[in-house]
């Protein structure tokens, strides 16, 4: 009986700073400010969302999203299925906390090292000219914008698919191989399907993130590259209109839905095959 009232403190929690920002959002979005100064009910935050300029916005803000996404799974795949092998065979798991541990310090810091890095005088070019090699301009340009957010995201894409191949039974993998699969079979036919969930989460945890971020576009695109994170951002702090910097949110909170959907779908196909496999 006592632990039922163990609920309340949370669902207060979550209606006073969850519940309520949302819908006072949400209120915003739908409100315009008259010419005397009162509050009107329309839709015109949200037509704004289909002008050219914003489309625009949106469009740079999710192909380079994509991109990111993209060279995030080539790289952290691979890496992922070394961790999970490694950890199966010698029962170790330390290379993990390589990945874990730079999270653990503040984004803002990880983004400004870049700076230092990429700089005109920074040390990869100092590293160039040592090389008698030509030095390169990164910095202000989207390769800069990609470069942070692949360092930034790499490891949301690598847990969540070493989570997954970590849990693959070996006896299924040596099954495989008895009835002749070669290692190109056993990949592409068990472990690539069965680790899919993981891909999913991998994707949906580094897209998200990637899309509306606004410090790496900020500090290494040099504020040559607006993203959706940065209107927003300009919506509420420098134009003072806090209805459209509504909407743009209210928008963004659509697709995180519905990405959880979407991987909500995998997990649960996922936990109905392994049901059906055991049955």
């Amino acid at each position: 009986m006592f632990k039922k009232y163990l609920v309340y403190p949370h669902l207060f929690w979550m209606l006073v700073f969850v519940l309520v920002p949302i819908l006072l959002v949400l209120v915003y979005s739908f409100e315009t400010t008259g010419l005397n100064g009162e509050a009107i009910f329309t839709l015109e935050n949200y037509q704004k969302l289909v002008d050219a300029n914003y489309l625009n916005i949106f469009i740079r803000s999710v192909y380079l999203a994509v991109i990111s996404s993209i060279i995030c799974l080539a790289l952290g795949y691979p890496i992922s299925v070394i961790l999970a092998n490694r950890e199966k065979r010698t029962g170790k798991s330390g290379l993990v906390w390589i990945f874990i541990l730079p999270m653990w310090m503040n984004m803002l810091l990880r983004t400004y090292s870049w700076l230092t890095i990429l700089e005109k005088n920074g040390i990869l070019n100092n590293l160039l000219e040592l090389l008698n090699l030509p030095q390169v301009n990164i910095l202000y340009t989207s390769g800069a914008v990609v470069l942070g957010m692949v360092y930034n995201f790499l490891p949301f894409m690598i847990l969540p698919i070493y989570s997954v191949l970590i849990k693959i039974d070996n006896s299924i993998i040596e099954a495989a191989e008895d009835l002749g699969a070669n290692s190109f079979t056993v990949f592409s036919k068990v472990t690539l399907p069965l680790s899919i969930p993981g891909v999913v989460s991998g994707v949906t945890m580094v897209f998200l993130p990637a899309v509306t971020t606004f410090i790496i576009s900020k500090l290494l695109g040099g504020g040559h590259y607006m993203l959706i994170g940065n209107l927003i951002e300009n919506q509420f702090l420098v134009a003072d209109n806090w209805n459209f910097g509504s909407a743009i949110s209210i928008l963004m909170m659509v697709l995180i839905l519905l990405s959880m959907a979407i991987t909500n779908v995998f997990e649960k196909d996922t936990s109905t095959e392994k049901k059906g496999g055991k049955k």
